[in-house]
């Protein structure tokens, strides 16, 4: 008798939350990023946020989530992403010192500083990876970010 009881519970609750739409509730979170150690202040910094890994890492800045510049102040800069919701997210920053939008590379490698989430240094072994870079937002987060040059 117990287990019918237990049972019919569980049904009803479980029509219950059926019916009216039962949804995980994605939270609406800000995500600080911080880069120091710029080696001048021309240009600005370019902030690019990625939530598919598909999408990252993305050379050209087209397949981004969201996008900001900011100036550099004293060798820092950063940005604020507001209201996003919880879940994954990559960044990749850019030393846009020609302000132009793009990476300015020598004959391969980048001529101005570039960086990603959680990475300190990148090459031909360390090549930049969605699953390696993510950051899992769920609450008010700060990240920083290494600057490389090349």
């Amino acid at each position: 008798m117990k287990n019918i009881i237990y049972a019919f519970g569980f049904l009803i609750t479980l029509i219950l939350l059926t019916s009216f739409g039962y949804q995980k509730k994605k939270i609406n979170c800000p995500l600080t990023v911080e880069v120091s150690g710029l080696r001048n202040s021309k240009g600005v910094v370019q902030f690019a946020l990625y939530h598919t890994r598909d999408a990252f890492p993305d050379e050209d800045y087209k397949k981004y989530y969201r996008k900001r510049t900011a100036k550099i102040v004293d060798g820092f800069s950063t940005v604020t992403f507001e209201n996003l919701p919880s879940g994954k997210y990559a960044v990749n920053i850019l030393h846009d010192e020609d302000e132009n939008g793009r990476i300015k590379k020598g004959m391969v490698l980048p001529k101005e500083g570039v960086g990603f989430s959680n990475y300190k240094s990148i090459g031909i072994f360390n090549k930049p990876d969605f699953s390696k870079a993510g950051i899992v937002l769920r609450l008010d987060t700060t990240v920083q970010v290494e600057v490389i040059y090349m």
